[in-house]
């Protein structure tokens, strides 16, 4: 049996997935989350094969607590359950250690399939995201080319940029000063190639746009 650990703050989600997988009859659920800390502590008590984890889980730091994860638990494999566009997070989330990224929009044949590709130790990624890492297909002045190009962290900026954050509240989310903060704000406005905060966030949301 799959041990799975599935982290989600959302409990009609956490009961539809555990549902859906122990159905299969080779999946064992060995434990559900709501937060980052308890999200550690199940992690080394229960020992999962797959942990599905929803990415903006309360305590933890988006993406960025995927390198914590795979550090301390360097044999889990991460399934990231997420309501952002798989366009703009999914390649960022691979490259931090995640085998999936799925959208919470998917159907439940999707996410079957991804668990048991992942629980394979194989890695999935839609269908339209693939083609595009095998294809080169987008076009190096797109937006979202430009935004293929912004480091993990960048990503983690914009997308708090976008909810309104203040960089007060973004050096504390990322655990960073807000200097820092500033510098990647300003590394920003240059890779989008926008003037100000506004056009910045804009850029941002245009970008979830493209996925609805």
């Amino acid at each position: 049996m799959t041990k799975i650990l599935i982290a989600d703050h959302h409990p009609i989600t956490r009961m539809g997935i555990s549902s859906l997988l122990e159905r299969e009859g080779v999946y064992e659920i060995v434990g559900k989350v709501t937060n980052g800390k308890d999200l550690f502590k199940a992690l080394r008590n229960k020992n999962p094969d797959v942990l599905i984890l929803e990415i903006d889980l309360p305590e933890i730091n988006g993406i960025t607590a995927l390198r914590t994860i795979k550090a301390e638990n360097p044999g889990v494999k991460i399934l990231i359950l997420s309501c952002h566009p798989e366009e703009m997070y999914a390649l960022n989330a691979i490259k931090a250690g995640a085998a999936a990224y799925l959208s919470k929009t998917a159907n439940t044949d999707i996410l079957r399939d991804a668990v048991h590709q992942v629980a394979r130790g194989g890695i999935y990624l839609n269908k339209e995201i693939s083609e595009k890492i095998n294809s080169g297909s987008t076009r190096s002045n797109s937006l979202v080319s430009r935004y293929k190009k912004l480091s993990t962290r960048e990503i983690e900026v914009l997308n708090l940029l976008s909810t309104g954050k203040r960089n007060k509240d973004i050096a504390e989310a990322l655990d960073i000063n807000e200097k820092t903060v500033s510098t990647y704000k300003t590394r920003l406005l240059k890779k989008l190639r926008v003037d100000n905060l506004a056009d910045l966030i804009n850029q941002s949301r245009l970008l979830q746009l493209r996925s609805t």
